[in-house]
């Protein structure tokens, strides 16, 4: 089962070929501080015989200085690098190493267990195909335990392994892993994992690490790398799902060669396929599959190719090549899980550069719907985000993207947000769900999506405000308030307000005074078209003409009459927010 293998010393050549022909697992091992993360990859390191003899005379002498076993070696010194973490004895930044077996190779990611590097978690978990959750046996299913379980669910990473560690400390109870497996079974239902392996192991001792040391008879399962050995790929599964090309480069070498270059996705492509570039929607058919190695009669997921295509069509990087009767979905309004990695907190309506693939626009979060409490799987209310919080937002980009939803395509469906000024990467992201919105096939948008897109109902809220328009006016502001406590987006007209602009150059003869509270309404209406809410305070019973105007707008509310009547205005406004407030739930 170790790296080596009989063919080095017999025939080089024929090793090396068996090496590259490997299939390769990507996972991660994440849960609490000090259940022994480090220490198992440092075993896997050990017993594949992936170490040269000066690491380990190092780990030899760094054990004996700042190693935790004594006279024992430290496995978790090989990934433990920090200063800070190994004076801390924990981990604090993603640790990759890289180690191969007889059958597959393998790229680790130790990940932090601590909860303010969450996001580091997520950054090492993005690529992974599997995750070992680790729970120490004397403490059993934690709050971090939960949190990183969570992750590895919102993050759609298919295989899991519930490693239960330390069974060396329980004098490798049966009744003590079986209870730990019962409580952790009865959460994963709870966040969608219904597929996990328990294993009881000692990372420190070697027990069901490679193979059973005899400590476990009960247990008849998988030991952790023959499990790791014959898991089922995702890029198995990638292969059998729907075509999908980023461009990543315009290939043109010559006059008499263009071509498309990409890694594929998702599923497979061969010479004489109708292909369709997304988002433009223009369609061609596939002549040539070219590699360095010469042209292929077929390419799957994960293989980096060149297309070329009958047409000359306009292409460019960014374009997603789908297969023209299985294309992906083309938004630029969209539903997403972000989970934010800076100090600097999310603030709706901020301009972010998004990359998605090879794809680069300027987005921004219009909403936040929720967030999600993943300690006690709540969805909690929140006008911005903090550092490693998580949350379910709207997202509108500034032109169409081809997407998939990341359930259905990591690579198509995952994106991250950029700061346009310091160029960090400030997000990553998750995209549930789009709303299409190409103009050439749906038309230009009317007041409804406007108001769908806001999740409110577009409104006038007239306050004739007669002799006592002072009084109309502060209690116009006091309702926009109140609205925007609510979660109404409003925009408040009054005759003061629009007087050196929109009314500018009206006087106070009658006829003025009705042109000027002819135009407060149009205004009125067209915000309302906008999704708005107004609240509109003029001087003149206009009552008539501001119900003509927005009587074909959904859920119009005027307050009509010719004197001011505060209470019945309170009412009104009372009413619109019961309304907005049943809207949300």
């Amino acid at each position: 089962m170790a790296h080596q293998s009989d063919l080095i010393s017999q025939d080089i050549e024929a090793y090396l070929q068996a090496h590259q022909n490997k299939s390769l697992l990507r996972f991660i091992t994440c849960g609490s501080v000090d259940d022994g993360k480090s220490s198992l990859i440092g075993r896997l390191l050990f017993e594949s015989q992936m170490l040269f003899e000066d690491q380990l005379a190092a780990l030899e002498s760094d054990s004996r200085k700042v190693g935790t076993r004594g006279e024992e070696l430290d496995y978790a010194l090989l990934l433990d690098g920090l200063a800070a973490e190994r004076e801390q004895g924990i981990t604090i930044d993603v640790a990759y190493r890289f180690f191969s077996t007889d059958r597959r190779k393998f790229i680790v990611a130790d990940t932090p267990g601590h909860e303010q590097y969450t996001r580091n978690m997520v950054t090492g978990a993005s690529t992974a195909d599997l995750a070992i959750i680790l729970i120490d046996a004397r403490k059993g299913v934690l709050t971090q335990t939960r949190r990183h379980s969570t992750l590895v669910s919102l993050l759609g990473i298919r295989h899991v392994v519930l490693a239960i560690n330390k069974m060396d400390l329980v004098d490798y109870s049966e009744q003590r892993f079986r209870a730990i497996e019962a409580e952790y079974r009865t959460f994963a239902a709870q966040i969608g994992l219904h597929d996990f392996v328990a294993i009881p192991l000692s990372a420190v001792k070697g027990d069901n690490v490679i193979e059973p040391q005899g400590n476990t008879p009960w247990y008849t399962g998988p030991s952790l790398m023959p499990y790791l050995e014959t898991v089922e790929l995702d890029e198995t599964r990638a292969q059998a799902g729907d075509f999908r090309l980023p461009v990543q480069w315009v290939n043109r070498p010559n006059l008499d060669f263009r071509g498309f270059t990409g890694t594929i996705a998702g599923g497979q492509i061969t010479p004489g396929a109708r292909v369709m570039v997304l988002p433009s929607g223009r369609t061609s058919t596939v002549t040539r599959i070219v590699t360095h190695d010469g042209d292929l009669p077929r390419a799957v997921a994960q293989q980096a190719v060149t297309l070329t295509l009958a047409d000359e069509i306009d292409i460019s990087r960014g374009d997603l090549l789908c297969l023209a009767d299985t294309p992906a979905q083309v938004a630029s309004r969209f539903v997403t899980t972000l989970v934010w990695m800076t100090d600097q907190p999310l603030v709706p309506g901020r301009g972010y550069f998004m990359k998605l693939g090879a794809r680069s626009v300027t987005a921004q979060v219009t909403h936040i719907r929720y967030r999600l409490d993943i300690d006690r799987h709540e969805q909690l209310p929140a006008d911005q985000l903090a550092l490693n919080e998580i949350a379910v937002c709207d997202l509108e980009t500034d032109r169409p993207v081809a997407f998939d939803p990341y359930a259905e395509n990591r690579d198509t469906g995952g994106f991250i947000l950029i700061d346009r000024i310091t160029n960090s990467t400030v997000a990553a992201g998750m995209l549930q769900s789009g709303e299409q919105l190409l103009a050439a096939e749906y038309g230009p948008l009317t007041a409804r999506q406007r108001a769908t897109a806001l999740g409110q109902i577009p409104a006038v809220l007239w306050l004739p405000a007669g002799a006592t328009a002072g009084a109309a006016e502060a209690l116009a502001t006091s309702l926009e308030h109140r609205l925007a406590v609510a979660g109404v987006r409003t925009m408040r007209l009054t005759e003061t307000a629009l007087s050196h602009g929109l009314n500018a150059g009206l006087g106070t003869s009658p006829a003025d005074r009705i042109e000027a509270a002819r135009r407060m309404v149009q205004a009125a209406a067209l915000l309302s078209q906008a999704g708005l809410v107004t609240l509109l305070v003029t001087g003149v019973d206009t009552a008539v003409t501001a119900t003509a105007l927005v009587a074909d707008l959904p859920g119009q509310h005027v307050v009509q009459g010719e004197a001011f009547d505060p209470a019945r205005v309170a009412a009104e406004a009372n009413r619109l927010i019961d309304v907005y407030q049943s809207l949300k739930h």
